[in-house]
């Protein structure tokens, strides 16, 4: 056992220690000075204060075990049977528009005082050509706003209409940060610079997530590189032990507070359904609740699944698209084919959770925060003794279903791709060989197109904007038409928008409209720029000017550009806005 020292709040571990079980790490001081054994002593001691579930012995225990299974070729799914799951499909009649929908979003909104947020930011923009953090790319040229203000704008208005609807003037939403060593300083840095975009520093927690040790072998002996332990990345579902080590589950369930939901980095569509999705958890009294899309078979995509055990337990959960095809193998199906919708009957998972904060609370005080996590060794040889270069164990966000009893439930929300998902994870040169491209010119255009689509369902026939031509920047095509953004401050919902629609509205293509107020709109005709600050009411518009334009930046003047213009080879030209 070790003893608490005076001096350093912990005596640190011995070689000899380490050397035995349950350890068994000796080859690590093999051919080592004092100095750097201690070097390396000090290092798993940083460990074994930080790796979540029980320190150093926890992770190499649960090690042994995964590594084990992956040798003899343990299927995960053995013995169980995938069936459709249960969820709320929002899409095509009961979709935006519809009375169904609207009737979750009512609920929804009665939610959002007891929200919290979660954005899991630890990726670097490095795989885009973008020097910085993701958060701080750009979302779209128009208004300029980068994802962290977007997110923070929304979140902010959502904590004015709970003010009001609660009556309580002092109330915040939280909102946790899950960083990683690459992007902790710049968060901070980036929230810091802007007054953490109106948001209260007590509101905002940031968790930076570590790294878990390398191991070399199946018997889990830790590799040592550069005099150093080799440390891996844990995976997104460390967000789990993240929160339960910073105890900020339990604290927002001793508040009041409810649902918690994830949402990624570069990705803010979620935001224009959280009403609804929120409606969909209370009514269902879900644990979790995948936010999902309509998933093509064969799609990239994992798929919800409900996994069928032998005595008819049920469990929902993603299943990864590679293991999905030879898991509906075995079904009357025969593989992963499509329904009479076209589409597959297993919603496409995209990453974007709700959760209920007691619920979560509890199921990670069991574990101490740890999801269940999974091994994938390269392996050297046909024996499975040898590695071709270090491994981890890993875990997904995603996978805290299997810490749920057979009394939580575990659902679905499916939302068309419009509403519910985009993202910026490719650079140029690939987003140019990807259907869909995944880059800031694709993200920019679907951020545009759900804002058009929210502005003409909430107009009820009232609202007709001129379809989009296609674009095209350095080889890659996206439809651009009417640049629409509605800031969260003019509606947070459908059901709000529709309240906002006074009169006819007709947009042409090349126009540009940015809503940054609450304000009503009553008869506007635009073929050119406009941006509306005031309040009221906006009656009998006629707008016709130069407006702005998207162009094309050309190849050798990018290398000059800020960088959120470099990932995108084009930028805004500004002829004329009008103010209102």
């Amino acid at each position: 056992a070790r003893r608490i020292s005076a001096m350093t709040a912990m005596e640190l571990f011995s070689e000899k220690q380490l050397s035995e079980p349950p350890f068994n790490q000796a080859h690590m001081f093999e051919g080592l000075s004092d100095e750097q054994k201690q070097g390396i002593i000090r290092d798993l001691d940083e460990l074994d204060g930080k790796l979540p579930g029980g320190g150093l012995k926890g992770y190499l225990e649960r090690a042994r075990t995964l590594l084990a299974d992956s040798k003899s070729g343990k299927n995960p799914f053995e013995g169980l049977t995938p069936e459709v799951p249960g969820g709320e499909r929002l899409t095509g009649e009961t979709g935006p528009g519809s009375a169904s929908y609207a009737e979750f979003e009512r609920k929804g909104m009665e939610q959002l005082s007891k929200t919290c947020f979660c954005l899991v930011a630890g990726g670097l923009g490095e795989r885009l050509g973008y020097p910085g953090i993701k958060i701080g790319i750009t979302a779209e040229l128009t208004t300029g706003l980068t994802f962290m203000e977007l997110y923070a704008k929304y979140i902010l208005a959502f904590q004015a209409y709970a003010r009001k609807a609660t009556g309580d003037n002092t109330l915040e939403l939280p909102l946790a940060i899950m960083t990683s060593g690459d992007t902790n300083a710049k968060t901070l840095e980036l929230l810091e610079a802007n007054a953490y975009f109106g948001l209260s520093t007590s509101q905002v927690s940031i968790m930076k997530q570590e790294l878990v040790p390398a191991l070399m072998d199946i018997d889990a002996r830790i590799a040592v590189k550069d005099g150093h332990v080799e440390k891996k990345p844990h995976g997104h579902g460390d967000v789990h032990a993240l929160l339960h080590q910073h105890g900020l589950p339990d604290k927002w369930a001793k508040e009041g507070r409810e649902w918690l939901l994830l949402f990624q980095d570069t990705n803010p569509l979620p935001f224009r359904s959280l009403c609804a999705i929120l409606g969909v958890s209370a009514s269902r009294g879900f644990a979790m609740n995948s936010v999902a899309v309509p998933r093509l078979p064969a799609e990239a995509v994992g798929g919800i699944c409900q996994l069928k055990g032998p005595s008819g337990e049920g469990l929902t959960i993603n299943v990864e698209y590679n293991q999905l095809d030879p898991l509906l193998k075995d079904t009357p199906a025969g593989g992963d084919v499509a329904d009479a919708s076209g589409f597959s009957p297993y919603p496409g998972n995209i990453n974007v959770l709700v959760f209920h904060v007691g619920t979560m609370a509890q199921r990670l005080a069991t574990t101490g925060g740890i999801v269940p996590e999974f091994v994938n060794p390269k392996w050297a040889d046909a024996e499975k003794s040898k590695f071709k270069s270090p491994t981890r164990l890993e875990c997904m966000m995603q996978d805290f279903p299997r810490l749920c009893t057979k009394d939580d439930k575990v659902g679905f929300t499916q939302l068309e791709r419009l509403m519910s998902f985009t993202c910026v994870k490719n650079n140029l040169a690939d987003a140019m060989k990807k259907n869909p491209p995944d880059c800031a010119l694709s993200a920019e255009a679907d951020i545009y197109a759900c804002n058009a689509r929210l502005l003409e369902l909430a107009g009820q026939g009232k609202v007709q904007i001129e379809a989009p031509p296609d674009v095209n920047f350095l080889g890659i095509t996206a439809q651009v038409g009417a640049r629409i953004v509605l800031l969260p401050n003019f509606a947070i919902s459908l059901e709000q928008m529709k309240e906002k629609i006074k009169g006819k509205i007709t947009i042409s293509n090349k126009s540009e409209l940015v809503v940054e107020s609450d304000v009503a709109l009553n008869d506007l005709e635009l073929d050119g720029a406009l941006t509306v600050r005031s309040t009221g009411e906006l009656a009998s518009k006629v707008v016709k000017n130069a407006g702005t334009s998207l162009v094309a930046i050309p190849e050798a003047e990018l290398k000059s550009q800020e960088p959120s213009l470099q990932i995108r080879g084009y930028r805004r030209a500004v002829g004329e806005v009008q103010e209102a």
